[in-house]
C-alpha cells in the first residue's frame, strides 16, 4: 500500500508539474496563424525568402522522429511539402548562394542525430544535394559525442558558407561546436570541411539552440541552465568568448535564439524561457564602453508550450507580416506564427 500510494504521489506531482510548465498565461501573444500538425515531434524552424515574390516565402521545420523529416509550410502555416526518412532530425537552418555547378543555390541544412550527419536540401525544390549524407564529429570516441543537435549557417562577406553545429553532450573546453565550410565537391554536391572547435560548456545540460549574426559576424548558443554564450563566427578572428548574458530568471532551460533587425548593427536578440512559455527579449547591440552586453528589455508570454526553435524574419513579406514573422515551435506538434509588432508591443521598435 505504501508503495502504491509514493508511486499515486509522485505521478500527480508530475502532472501538476507539467500543468504548471504548460499554463499560458492572460497576456499571453496570440500567433497570427498555427501550422497544421506534424506526424510526431516538431522541433526547429527556419525560412526561407523567395527572392522574386516574399509572399511566397516558405517556412521549413523538422519532425524530430526516428522515422521524421522536414515539413514545409507556407505563410498560413499550410503543409506544402514534405521530406521523410530521416533519422531523428534536430533543427534546420537556412543560406543562401552556396555555388554548385556554378549556380548560386539556396540551402536548407539540417542535423540528422541518428546517423551522425548533415542533410542538406537545395531550395526551394528541396532535393538532396549532400551525396546522401555528410558525416560530422568524426574522430570522436564517445558515441553520445556525435548525436547531433543544433546548427546555424553562417556566410561572411567574402561568400564563404560554413556550417556551425552542436551535439547532445561535449567537453566542457576545447570544442563542444565544430566548424565546417561547404563548397562543391566538384561534381555538384556538397562536401564540408572541418576549420575549428570552439566554444565552452558548463556541462549543466545541453547545447542544442544556435544562431549567427552575419551581419555583425556573432555566433551565439544557449548552454541549457546556464545562459547565452557569444563568440565571433569567422574562426579567422579566434575562439575567445565575448559574452555570457541571460543567466538569470530562466524558469527551466534556454532554447531557442533569434535576431531581429531593425538596422545592420541594432535590433533585439529573442531567447525562448522555456519552462515559462515566453521569450526574453536582449538588446542586440552593447553599449559604447561594453559593446557585448546585451540588456534584458522586454518579456513577452507566447501561446506556443515549451518552445525549443524559433526563427526571425526582420523584412516585410506580405500584408499578414508588413514588420517580420517570428516562427515558434510549440509542443503540440506545429509551429506558431507571430507578426512582429504584436511581440514587440508599445515597447519595442519596428524596423523602418
Amino acid at each position: 500500500m505504501l508503495l502504491k500510494t509514493s508511486a499515486l504521489l509522485l505521478t500527480g506531482l508530475a502532472l501538476f508539474t507539467s500543468c504548471q510548465r504548460n499554463t499560458i498565461s492572460r497576456q499571453a501573444v496570440k500567433p497570427l496563424y498555427i501550422t497544421e500538425k506534424l506526424a510526431h515531434d516538431s522541433d526547429d524552424p527556419a525560412v526561407w525568402i523567395n527572392p522574386q515574390d516574399p509572399a511566397k516565402s516558405l517556412i521549413v521545420g523538422t519532425d524530430k522522429d526516428v522515422e521524421g523529416g522536414l515539413y514545409v509550410f507556407n505563410l498560413q502555416g499550410k503543409i506544402q511539402q514534405k521530406i521523410g526518412g530521416l533519422k531523428r532530425p534536430n533543427n534546420v537552418d537556412i543560406e543562401y548562394g552556396l555555388m554548385l555547378n556554378g549556380k548560386a543555390t539556396d540551402i536548407a541544412v539540417t542535423t540528422e542525430r541518428m546517423t551522425h550527419q548533415l542533410r542538406i536540401f537545395s531550395l526551394p525544390d528541396l532535393k538532396p544535394v549532400d551525396n546522401g549524407g555528410i558525416e560530422v564529429f568524426e574522430g570522436e570516441t564517445q558515441p553520445e559525442y556525435r548525436d547531433l543537435m543544433g546548427i546555424s549557417m553562417y556566410k561572411n562577406k567574402a561568400g564563404v558558407i560554413y556550417a556551425i553545429v552542436g551535439r547532445k553532450t561535449g567537453p566542457t573546453t576545447g570544442g563542444y561546436l565544430w566548424q565546417y565550410r561547404l563548397d562543391d565537391d566538384g561534381r555538384g554536391q556538397i562536401k564540408a570541411t572541418l576549420v575549428r572547435k570552439f566554444g565552452a560548456y558548463s556541462g549543466l545540460k545541453e547545447i542544442e539552440s544556435i544562431v549567427v549574426d552575419d551581419k555583425l559576424g556573432y555566433v551565439y548558443y544557449s548552454d541549457e541552465g546556464k545562459g547565452v554564450r557569444q563568440y565571433y563566427a569567422d574562426p579567422e578572428k579566434g575562439n575567445e568568448e565575448l559574452a555570457l548574458f541571460a543567466t538569470e530568471n530562466f524558469k527551466v532551460d534556454h532554447e531557442g535564439i533569434s535576431i531581429y533587425e531593425l538596422t545592420d548593427s541594432t535590433g533585439y536578440i529573442l531567447v525562448s524561457d522555456q519552462g515559462a512559455n515566453r521569450f526574453q527579449i536582449f538588446s542586440r547591440e552593447g553599449t559604447p564602453n561594453k559593446p557585448f552586453e546585451h540588456k534584458l528589455v522586454k518579456i513577452v508570454d507566447v501561446r506556443a508550450m515549451e518552445s525549443d526553435g524559433s526563427e526571425m524574419v526582420s523584412v516585410p513579406l506580405n500584408n499578414d507580416f508588413k514588420h517580420g514573422l517570428f516562427v515558434v515551435m510549440s509542443t503540440d506538434r506545429t509551429f506558431h506564427l507571430y507578426r512582429w509588432e504584436d511581440i514587440a508591443g508599445k515597447e519595442l521598435k519596428l524596423r523602418p
